[in-house]
């Protein structure tokens, strides 16, 4: 009895519990089974759960994770007394045991502020939408998604939608007019993409009087819940390339190579007159398995699904672009996907799942409400004020920062994901590690904002040689990130240097795989992580919470002092338990056949 219950508290904390797509493999399974019960000469080890070495790791755990909470307690709050009233102006009124919340950062409290107006939005959307396709049986889900999207729009971002469906209607163009010459389809595709993010940068206020005087009024007219536009078209661009290419790949596999060029016929619709086989139907998006059952495809299969060519048509591209619950901030879902997932319910869609991802959801915003209650390090950090404090202090400060980062992030995302689940659309989970539960920047990478990591995998990395060129594909994948996040020099060199603190870890992974039947192998690996995870958080201090000044006083006394140092090895000493620790749990993880791979 209470080892069922272990179990099922074990999965609802897991990361199968977030993801359907993260799902046990019988095969990987049975074979890590195989060789962890053989002669261990493969490096493959037995549970170390209830070793010595592991008992002390948990004593470890017991005693310094509470000391880490009280320290980033005592430096950030109204006990700190030499530092409080520097940022105490920064506080708002809590609703949480008469506490006040850290409520100063800007981007979360948009959010916060506005949570309950996005679930009334979710809870309408999802009632009107439930009722009119009852009521209305011939109204398709993509029809009212275009619908509905549109309105969503204009009401989101009032006049200056007509920017938005501008560059929507000249990205249609491109794939549509150049789509024989696919090279020239997708490079006009990514240098217009690329080119929205700079003119929105510059021109996203550009007066619609100066283009024509007629236009004027729409100067002064609404411009709807959220002026900033262009802050949220970032996400809107990935939906334009994903339709862009998703359809010239079609186009390219479908006709381009299956048609003689003297038959080709010079429009879609024109093809699918003179050719019978092309007319949709929906039993081309379902493989047929040898029982004669019909099996619905999987996440990879449905990045290539084979639509029909007539679905890549101008009003389902603006319902997948303009589709409410992931317009604002996704996750991301490829076009085909999309349709896919709009024809055939996936068995993700039960309500067993999605009881457990809201519970989830809920938790996770409770958690980050108690952090801004009780660790008031966001204004900390915006006032500087953390003078006096011990290096052991200011690293809390830090650390508990890039923890609400993180939060201010995941919850959003869980946010618009949930409303997907419930409308029917099952998108990648962004977020399937804790940040605090890596130790490499390889893998640190894959699992976080993992839809846009899988999207980039799918447009950018593999389609330029992937694993072959990795530097080369890295260098570009880290230039994109940088740029789609903000028009910066100082961000472009921020991707150029992740690809350089990437070598080393490449590097030595591959020089010491040659030792890993090795009985220290293990720890030479923990050093190694440890090493990442101080190399990691210093570039996260340094460029989004404690700043140059806070990083290099945190660097200052810890090699400068005596008890600086002291506290820099016993860190170090904790990091490396903590690192064991995650490496079991991976371990543990492919013992019940799933490997994340970060």
């Amino acid at each position: 009895m209470l080892s069922d219950a272990i179990r099922k508290v074990r999965y609802f904390f897991s990361a199968e519990a977030l993801d359907a797509r993260i799902s046990p493999d019988p095969e990987l399974k049975k074979r890590y089974k195989l060789l962890a019960n053989g002669n261990n000469s493969n490096g493959v080890s037995r549970p170390l759960w209830n070793t010595l070495e592991f008992k002390f790791y948990y004593l470890a755990f017991i005693t310094v994770i509470p000391m880490m909470f009280i320290t980033a307690m005592s430096a950030s709050n109204e006990t700190n007394e030499a530092n409080y009233y520097k940022f105490e102006r920064l506080l708002s009124q809590g609703w949480l045991f008469g506490r006040k919340v850290d409520n100063s950062d800007a981007q979360y409290r948009f959010f916060r502020d506005n949570f309950f107006l996005l679930l009334q939005l979710m809870s309408a959307h999802l009632i009107i939408k439930k009722v009119t396709l009852s009521v209305n049986k011939t109204l398709s889900k993509l029809r009212f998604d275009f619908i509905f999207g549109l309105i969503f729009l204009f009401a989101a971002h009032g006049v200056n939608a007509v920017r938005i469906i501008i560059h929507i209607l000249i990205m249609h163009s491109i794939s549509h007019f150049f789509k024989k010459n696919k090279t020239v389809a997708a490079s006009l595709t990514w240098l217009y993409g690329i080119s929205t993010l700079f003119i929105n940068d510059k021109y996203r206020e550009y007066p619609f009087g100066n283009i024509l005087s007629i236009l004027s009024p729409l100067d002064h007219s609404f411009k709807g819940i959220i002026e900033r536009w262009d802050v949220f078209f970032n996400f809107t661009l990935l939906r334009l390339l994903s339709y862009n290419l998703d359809y010239l790949e079609r186009w390219n596999s479908q006709f381009m190579k299956d048609t003689p060029v003297e038959t080709q016929i010079d429009s879609d619709i024109g093809l699918k007159n003179s050719r019978p086989e092309f007319k949709r139907t929906s039993s081309t998006l379902k493989t047929i398995q040898e029982s004669g059952k019909e099996e619905l495809l999987n996440d990879r299969a449905r990045l290539v699904a084979p639509l029909h060519i007539q679905e890549y048509d101008i009003f389902n591209f603006i319902a997948y672009v303009t589709y409410t619950p992931l317009f604002i901030a996704g996750p991301i879902i490829t076009f085909n996907d999309y349709i896919y997932q709009s024809y055939h319910t996936l068995p993700s869609i039960n309500s067993k799942r999605i009881q457990i991802y809201a519970i989830r959801f809920i938790l996770t915003v409770l958690s980050m409400e108690f952090m801004l209650h009780y660790t008031y390090v966001v204004a900390v950090s915006k006032t500087k004020a953390w003078q006096g404090d011990t290096p052991f202090q200011i690293s809390m400060i830090g650390l508990f920062n890039l923890n609400i980062i993180w939060l201010k992030l995941l919850i959003p995302w869980r946010l618009f994901r949930l409303w997907g689940l419930l409308d029917g659309i099952d998108t990648p989970e962004n977020m399937i590690r804790l940040v605090d539960n890596n130790y490499s920047a390889m893998a640190f990478w894959r699992g976080w904002h993992r839809s846009y990591n899988k999207w980039i995998v799918r447009y950018i990395y593999i389609p330029l040689g992937g694993s072959n060129n990795r530097i080369m594909t890295s260098l570009a994948v880290f230039s994109f990130v940088a740029i789609w996040h903000d028009i910066q020099l100082k961000l472009l060199f921020w991707g150029w240097l992740i690809v350089l603190f990437l070598l080393p870890e490449i590097f030595l992974t591959q020089y010491f795989m040659q030792y890993k039947t090795k009985w220290w192998y293990r720890h030479i690996c923990a050093l190694g992580g440890a090493a990442n995870i101080w190399m990691m958080m210093i570039a996260n201090l340094f460029g989004f919470c404690l700043g140059s000044d806070g990083t290099m006083e945190l660097l200052r006394d810890m090699f400068s002092t005596v008890a600086g140092f002291a506290f820099f090895i016993i860190a170090t000493g904790c990091i490396f338990i903590g690192v064991q620790v995650m490496f079991e749990l991976r371990e543990e993880e492919k013992r019940n056949g799933i490997n994340l791979k970060c």
